[in-house]
């Protein structure tokens, strides 16, 4: 019914890492090149845990998207904006939150983690608590069919889809839609018009999801249909309501294997952070300074790269080889810590160079950063501006 389209941001809460890189960024420069994409700076969801203090977060978006295109994002196959330049996702955010139930929001796991994890700040607020809802709006504006995320914030994207389908019930209601879906039915061609009828039937009496699928492919064929007859046909084969927002899905993506320095998760508020942009000097000296396996106190002891977190950088950052090299000469003591981190240091430090190339133009002249993210609010806004239309009118608020 809609174009495929894949919606993901960032918050700009501080300097990004190499675990960003590996856990996200990867992910999204390979997302651009199969399908549309969206990719926005989170700066009002940067509030929710930065309300007091929102001084990080101008700043944390201009270099934040430096260093997307640093690694490699192309603003000529992804649209690149910030979110509150875009103020249709709070009109939707607002309008959302009048039907969405407060258990739903209070159900969500990471709420409780985060209270948890970040209990030396005064989280309880709406802004914090409603925060899956506005995210939910950052996607349903777009009518994404796909959102990028880890396992841990699947229990979000699911919750995008539920508030979605109601939505799609209270407001699709449009006037004399059954008559109007079929007398789309008949502009399919009567072929169609049969197979369209039959599986619609065989969907609704009999709960079979092939046939709901192979409908939808072929709606998605019928060239000759209007916007409006689609949105109708497609609504017709799932119930008598027309879809206004699109139920998006959780698109998995690898979590980062990448640590921080001492083992832990890679965080700026940790100190185990390699930037994204490090200076080569500046990483060589971390990796250097990085602990190892605290039974090798001596050059000559041996040790178990299991126990090291350089170990983990190595499963990384190098081939097979090096990696049988590395636990021969530990286990064996066969070479010493800092001659096991030298592979580690110089993968990390190539990696690098072409985002440092691709970052200098950017650092030279930062009104060519200006200029894409200027062009890409244009083009998300264009596209919200679209649904908010389709949203208002439904819920009575198009006034002309």
């Amino acid at each position: 019914m809609y174009p495929d389209r894949v919606v993901s941001g960032m918050r700009p809460t501080g300097t990004m890492h190499l675990g960003h890189y590996h856990g996200a960024l990867k992910n999204w420069i390979k997302m651009q090149t199969e399908l549309p994409c969206l990719f926005f700076v989170a700066d009002w969801h940067a509030l929710t845990t930065h309300y007091d203090d929102p001084t990080v977060i101008e700043r944390s978006t201009w270099d934040m998207v430096v260093d997307w295109l640093a690694a490699g994002i192309d603003p000529s196959q992804s649209t690149i904006f910030i979110q509150s330049r875009v103020p249709e996702h709070a009109e939707l955010h607002l309008l959302l939150s009048m039907a969405t139930p407060l258990g739903w929001l209070e159900r969500v796991p990471t709420y409780k983690d985060q209270i948890e994890n970040l209990a030396n700040k005064d989280l309880a607020t709406y802004g914090f608590l409603g925060y899956p809802l506005l995210q939910a709006a950052d996607v349903l504006i777009y009518r994404a069919s796909q959102v990028p995320v880890g396992e841990d914030q699947v229990p979000h994207i699911e919750m995008m889809r539920e508030i979605a389908r109601r939505f799609n019930h209270l407001y699709g209601k449009e006037k004399g839609f059954e008559e109007k879906a079929q007398e789309a039915v008949k502009k399919l061609g009567s072929k169609r018009a049969k197979l369209y009828n039959e599986l619609r039937t065989e969907y609704q009496q009999d709960g079979k999801d092939e046939a709901l699928e192979q409908a939808k492919a072929m709606l998605d064929d019928a060239q000759s249909l209007s916007m409006g007859d689609r949105e109708r046909l497609f609504g017709y084969l799932e119930g008598s309501r027309k879809l206004i927002l699109v139920e998006p899905q959780a698109r998995l993506t690898e979590a980062s294997r990448l640590p921080g320095l001492d083992g832990r998760k890679m965080s700026k508020s940790y100190g185990n952070a390699i930037a994204l942009r490090e200076d080569k000097d500046s990483v060589s000296k971390k990796i250097k300074t990085m602990p190892t396996d605290p039974a090798r106190v001596r050059r000559t002891d041996v040790g178990d790269p299991a126990r090291c977190p350089v170990w983990q950088f190595h499963q990384v950052y190098s081939d097979q080889p090096t990696q049988e090299w590395v636990v021969k000469g530990c286990k064996s003591a066969g070479i010493g810590c800092i001659e096991c981190k030298q592979p580690v240091i110089d993968a990390i430090i190539k990696e690098q160079e072409p985002m440092h190339e691709r970052a200098q133009p950017y650092l030279d002249d930062p009104s060519l950063v200006r200029a894409i993210v200027a062009d890409g609010n244009d083009a998300a806004r264009k596209l919200a501006l679209e649904t908010m239309r389709d949203v208002r009118e439904a819920m009575g608020l198009a006034y002309t």
